[in-house]
């Protein structure tokens, strides 16, 4: 069995916690990762994917069909749309493509009504909304949404990057019953930032590890 594991941007952290994640929901498999920053830094300077974002991140992931992956995990959540958007073809040929954050989503109105979404980009913040929508739709729940950009935080060392979500956290810990962490870099914070505030923390990989799994179990790859 061979996963593939699309990522536009990458830090240590999260590169362990996907593959500790994976490993746990499918057992032993091939993981065949593929990376390509640039995707990312045209889209945080564009404000939206991009055509040739867009372009890129869909030749990786036709370079993972090709490799022979069974299913593919994409791990970017500015770009979850660009993701949906292959759906069909994904369906096609046989290899499906999983979004990291969608059942989080999902997960987080079944959890409250009110929902705090934090990201360290503004990218990431209307996708995960988007998704968010979608679910209450398919739930049929209403939801409020707040934004908490979590300004100055990405790239900064492990402490540095806690100590400013925590600081960020605060500012909505009082008016939501969830918080969603909309990239999946953050997810080493959550139980930091749950056990500070005494609220329900979602981050992505788990969720999306979950998934995966279902989707080779549905694929007959996996028992």
């Amino acid at each position: 069995m061979k996963i593939g594991l699309i990522y536009t941007s990458t830090t240590p952290e999260l590169i362990g916690l996907v593959e500790e994640e994976v490993k746990k929901q499918v057992g032993e498999a091939e993981l065949y990762s593929l990376q390509d920053p640039s995707i990312l830094a045209e889209t945080r300077e564009a404000g939206y994917v991009t055509p040739g974002a867009a372009a890129r991140l869909v030749a990786m992931y036709m370079k993972a069909v090709c490799e022979g992956c069974d299913a593919i995990l994409n791990l970017c959540s500015s770009v979850g749309e660009a993701a949906d958007s292959v759906q069909t073809t994904a369906a096609y040929i046989g290899v499906p493509i999983v979004r990291v954050d969608e059942e989080m989503c999902r997960e987080a109105v079944r959890r409250g009504k009110r929902i705090g979404v934090m990201a360290t980009l503004p990218t990431t913040l209307e996708p995960t909304r988007n998704t968010i929508r979608r679910m209450s739709r398919e739930c049929g729940r209403a939801v409020e949404l707040t934004d908490c950009l979590v300004e100055g935080a990405f790239g900064l060392n492990q402490e540095e990057f806690r100590q400013r979500m925590a600081e960020s956290a605060g500012t909505i810990a009082d008016s939501v019953d969830v918080i969603v962490f909309a990239q999946g870099s953050m997810a080493y914070c959550e139980q930091y930032i749950s056990d500070l505030y005494q609220k329900t923390v979602l981050s992505s990989p788990r969720f999306g590890a979950a998934e995966l799994r279902k989707a080779l179990r549905k694929k007959g790859v996996l028992q």
